[in-house]
């Protein structure tokens, strides 16, 4: 059996077989939504000596393609259970947000987290950075900002920290130091904890520069064994600190590894392929350029400020949305296909997912990545299609996009944070044209030039 669909053991327990490879259990110990495992998650097998498996998302938008609603409620699902867990009090509208959830419907609500509340929110790069802000979302008066890869040369990150396990471990922090210079609490939030060492590790790190009395993680997954648990009650010991874990899915998974993988190439093998057509969205009129960049010669455009890397406040938060809903509308009446993808780029996650979500029925949304997965066309697996192609915005940097079957989209918008030139896209349109898109549309929000391009049509 060579896919990743779950046997259910029993209730509460589901084992998958990984490509014949890897056997993951799981127990499932807390549900209080009562959410379907299998609306969560499906697995996969990635290329990565240090942690051979990976949870693939089905609510992310990451590796696999969401319906953008179901990503912006699953963080207010969490906001939910982050008021039952940390603040004692229920929100009345959590039965709207399952119906939603279910649905993958919009969900026509203000931020529902009082203004008494008043948090640093951190979303984990790259693949929390929209969950992480859609969890923000939901305070009316909160921070965030979200970890970051990017090594900017104009400015030294007021904390760093590693990820073991990842494929690209260093992370970085940009924000100023009024927003993590108080006592106020810390809001963690990734999409996994599997063991929780990296959450514990940016703890450590705040708590060394700037210490507080609490922290709080926020997860959809939480897979902790009883001996990480131990460690998470031995740091809040040491440290003299209350370390809260809110999840929407609480339990234990099991590993065993039962023979090496075959290497699957994670490139698209098509020779029947057409040029797609080209056209450039320029939305820098929208969005509001900072002053930082990154020291490569090909591509020195500003970071924009809406992404949260540099912080954001929860007044910042209003006027953004209000931006999206006009950016939105453009790009709304540039569509053209009934089935449409929305492709964010690497870090850029939450923007396109929350103008994907604007932009009609018939939008899929999900993102590029830099993990390197095994490729499998089983039903049930969680990377069943693959490219691979340099990042545009970094040549340096290989990227990977999975999970678009060929002939399957009429159209796919791909944003980009910053403009790129169009010999640097090159290959990423080469791959993308192996997947029999006919129309392609590059947005960008960033000139480096601070001129509005007109749009190119190839």
């Amino acid at each position: 059996m060579k896919n990743s669909q779950p046997l259910t053991l029993s209730k509460k327990k589901y084992t998958y077989n990984i490509l014949d490879s890897i056997e993951t259990e799981t127990e499932v110990t807390e549900n209080p939504y009562e959410l379907p495992i299998q609306e969560l998650f499906t697995m996969a097998a990635r290329i990565n000596k240090k942690r051979s498996f990976l949870f693939v998302s089905k609510v992310l938008g990451k590796h696999l393609p969401i319906n953008p609603h179901k990503g912006l409620l699953t963080a207010a699902l969490l906001g939910s259970r982050y008021l039952e867990t940390v603040r004692g009090t229920k929100y009345v509208e959590t039965e709207k947000l399952l119906t939603s959830f279910y649905r993958e419907e919009l969900y026509k609500s203000k931020a529902f987290i009082p203004e008494h509340v008043c948090p640093v929110v951190i979303g984990f790069a790259e693949t929390a950075t929209a969950l992480g802000h859609a969890f923000f979302d939901c305070f009316q008066n909160a921070e965030y900002f979200h970890t970051t890869r990017e090594e900017l040369m104009q400015v030294n990150p007021e904390i760093t920290f590693e990820e073991e396990h990842s494929h690209a471990t260093s992370h970085r922090c940009y924000i100023p130091l009024e927003m993590i210079q108080n006592g106020r609490e810390i809001i963690l939030v990734d999409d996994e904890l599997t063991t929780g060492k990296t959450a514990l590790n940016i703890i450590e790190s705040i708590h060394s520069k700037f210490p507080r009395k609490v922290y709080t993680i926020v997860t959809i997954l939480d897979w902790r064994s009883e001996q990480d648990r131990k460690r998470f009650h031995q740091v809040q010991q040491e440290l003299g600190i209350k370390i809260n874990v809110v999840s929407l899915i609480t339990g234990t998974v099991q590993v065993k590894q039962i023979r090496e993988i075959a290497n699957h190439s994670p490139i698209i093998e098509s020779e029947d392929y057409a040029k797609a057509s080209l056209e450039w969205i320029d939305l820098s009129l929208f969005f509001s350029n900072t002053t930082f960049s990154v020291d490569n010669p090909l591509n020195q455009s500003a970071f924009i400020h809406e992404t949260g890397r540099f912080g954001l406040s929860s007044s910042d938060n209003n006027y953004l949305h209000q931006k999206a809903s006009l950016a939105a509308a453009e790009l709304n009446q540039k569509r053209s296909g009934h089935r449409t993808l929305c492709l964010g780029t690497g870090e850029f996650m939450y923007l396109p997912m929350k103008l994907a979500s604007l932009m009609g029925s018939g939008v899929f949304y999900q993102s590029t990545t830099r993990s390197p997965i095994f490729i499998e066309n089983k039903v049930g697996y969680g990377a069943r299609f693959g490219a691979s192609f340099p990042n545009p915005e970094d040549l340096s940097i290989t990227h990977f996009v999975y999970n678009i079957p060929p002939g399957f989209y009429d159209e796919l918008f791909v944003f980009m944070e910053r403009k790129v030139e169009l010999e640097s896209i090159q290959p990423l349109l080469k791959e993308l044209e192996k997947l029999q898109i006919k129309m392609i549309r590059l947005v960008y929000f960033s000139n480096n030039r601070g001129e509005q391009d007109e749009n190119h049509n190839q």
